[in-house]
């Protein structure tokens, strides 16, 4: 096994988070590509697990928290680290220490770049990213919200915990209209898969629906609203866990419809 970085050639791995097998995937659209057209630039980091056959199984993207979706300075955050488990496709990859190699090689790099620390999130509930697997690696809880978990690993004494970012404002009924607000940073495909199902959902009701996007890899949207990814409807934050099917998040804006007649 070893680990390696992102390179034009290996990056379209990246786009579809290894899962070029995936029908989800198609629906994504193209945000993730130009969110990382962006950030590239701006420090952000991809790396990739291969096995002895030089085979892609894992992948780890961090990100200086200045682009994240987090309060802090002088850190670097992971947005997410992920190793394929599926038996379509490539197949499953874990319990091979993919996981460790790459947080480990984060870790390392984060400190090269001089930052004081590294700050990742995490779930209680045994899916992806799990807080008990970076608790294990010792990151230290410093925030809580709902199932979600805000970790990190100081570096030195210099390091000062993060927080998660508070919204400033949310978006409110339409008048006459249904308002659809879409929130979307773009570096999660599963955000991106739900963001495309309910703008084609929007579609469905013409003349109906106010559908506002507001893409948060814009610094000045991000500190209006306080928000990085997320989906309104009538005022009402819909959950977004995995990516929502469009026949779910069509049934909730026909619902916020027909109480508008």
């Amino acid at each position: 096994m070893k680990i390696t970085d992102i390179t034009p050639e290996n990056e379209s791995h990246y786009f579809c988070c290894l899962e070029e097998w995936s029908d989800d995937m198609k629906e994504a659209g193209d945000g993730k590509q130009k969110w990382y057209e962006i950030m590239k630039d701006k420090g952000l980091k991809v790396k990739f697990a291969l096995d002895d056959n030089n085979i892609i199984g894992g992948m780890i993207q961090y990100i200086p928290i200045e682009h994240s979706m987090y309060e802090g300075e002088n850190l670097y955050v992971v947005l997410c680290i992920w190793v394929h488990g599926h038996k379509q496709g490539r197949g499953d990859y874990r319990k091979r220490g993919m996981g460790i190699a790459m947080l480990k090689a984060a870790e390392e790099d984060a400190k090269q770049l001089g930052a004081n620390g590294l700050v990742t999130w995490g779930l209680i509930i045994p899916v992806f990213m799990r807080a008990s697997w970076f608790k294990k690696h010792g990151y230290k809880v410093v925030g809580k919200s709902g199932m979600m978990r805000l970790l990190w690993k100081p570096f030195n004494e210099k390091a000062v915990p993060p927080k998660f970012m508070k919204p400033v404002k949310k978006p409110g009924k339409g008048e006459g209209k249904v308002n659809v607000t879409l929130f979307r940073n773009g570096w999660c495909q599963s955000m991106n898969i739900t963001c495309e199902r309910v703008r084609r959902a929007s579609l469905d009701f013409p003349g109906k629906i106010n559908l506002q996007e507001f893409e948060t890899v814009d610094k000045e949207v991000l500190k209006e609203w306080g928000i990085t990814d997320a989906v309104f409807v009538d005022g009402k934050e819909i959950p977004v866990g995995p990516p929502i099917s469009f026949d779910k998040i069509r049934k909730k804006i026909a619902v916020k419809v027909r109480k508008k007649q």
